[in-house]
């Protein structure tokens, strides 16, 4: 969507369902309230590359170290420990582990800055699964698939809500009255991957690396004694306020990896509201929001959003839901 915040927005309160754009945001936040937004940069993840005469497809999703990181091999059963795969003449990683789900360990030839800038010349936005284009993503893709808050690169997928802020938005937010601060959490490809256990404390989450400093922790404790109410943009940043926070409902500093679950029942401490993309159906991003706003609530909010013709997924639509028993 061009501009950015003419996406639509559906509203979800605890007693109405009401359709918006999201250049109207302002008008649905209060003077007061505190935007929470993921600063992570997504890194062209997806590389093709040769083992042999075999094709490669690798997406990564996770960095182990300075030289390692894990990826998702396709296909992966044509790959054993000790395999070199080349993407170009002058670069390639080694196969160091396998998992399960196709999951592999890489040590590349390179490590840091190298490391990422040879990402930048051989890689490819790692679009998600459902969206198919024969020719692959493109260079617009590049752009389109990043925030205007963008700042540390190490994301394999968008943090999707910041993908509909632009700076106009940005400045009629402040003008509004309405805060903003940042946290990262570098997305992994696993946010993709479905539910397929019945007992959804069975389902193993992905860990991701996550930073919350301490600024951001002291505005956020700040807006919530002075009655504020904290804004979560997307799941990512909703999961690592709620990994940062205590017993009492304080947020502290955090740095380091969370795999934290959202499922129903649990207790939040933290985020009042959240703007989020509309899910795919069987995914933990589904289950996160069922959690927040109640299953039959998020049930409603998503017929009405396929009847009134709204976009799903990554490039699609939002909504902007306020939880159940927030103040």
């Amino acid at each position: 969507m061009r501009p950015r915040d003419a996406a639509r927005l559906l509203h979800v309160t605890p007693r109405t369902l009401s359709d918006h754009i999201v250049r109207e945001l302002p008008q649905r936040l209060q003077p007061g309230d505190l935007l929470v937004l993921n600063d992570t940069k997504v890194i062209p993840a997806r590389l093709a590359g040769m083992r042999g005469a075999a094709k490669i497809e690798l997406t990564l999703h996770r960095q182990k170290s300075d030289d390692c990181w894990r990826a998702f091999a396709k296909p992966a059963r044509k790959l054993k420990i000790g395999d070199r795969v080349d993407f170009a003449e002058d670069f390639g990683c080694e196969i160091v582990e396998k998992g399960g789900d196709g999951e592999v360990a890489l040590r590349f030839d390179r490590a840091g800055p190298a490391l990422f800038a040879a990402f930048e010349r051989h890689g490819v936005a790692p679009l998600p699964p459902y969206i198919k284009r024969a020719q692959g993503p493109d260079a617009q893709d590049s752009e389109d698939y990043q925030t205007i808050f963008a700042r540390h690169p190490g994301a394999v997928a968008a943090p999707t809500a910041g993908l509909h802020f632009t700076e106009e938005l940005v400045a009629a937010l402040e003008a509004r009255g309405v805060k903003r601060t940042t946290i990262t959490l570098h997305v992994g490809a696993g946010t993709f991957l479905p539910v397929k256990v019945d007992d959804l404390r069975e389902h193993r989450m992905h860990s991701e690396h996550a930073m919350l400093s301490s600024s951001t922790a002291q505005l956020v404790n700040d807006t919530k004694a002075r009655g504020g109410r904290i804004v979560a943009v997307g799941s990512t940043s909703l999961r690592v306020l709620e990994t940062a926070a205590n017993e009492q409902g304080d947020v502290a500093p955090f740095a380091g990896e969370t795999d934290l679950f959202i499922m129903p029942d649990y207790r939040f401490r933290i985020a009042d509201v959240m703007l989020t993309n509309f899910h795919l159906p069987r995914s933990t991003l589904f289950v996160l929001v069922s959690a927040f706003a109640g299953l039959e609530r998020m049930r409603a909010a998503y017929r009405h959003a396929i009847a009134a013709g709204y976009r799903f997924y990554s490039y699609g639509d939002c909504c902007l839901i306020e939880r159940s028993g927030a103040a």
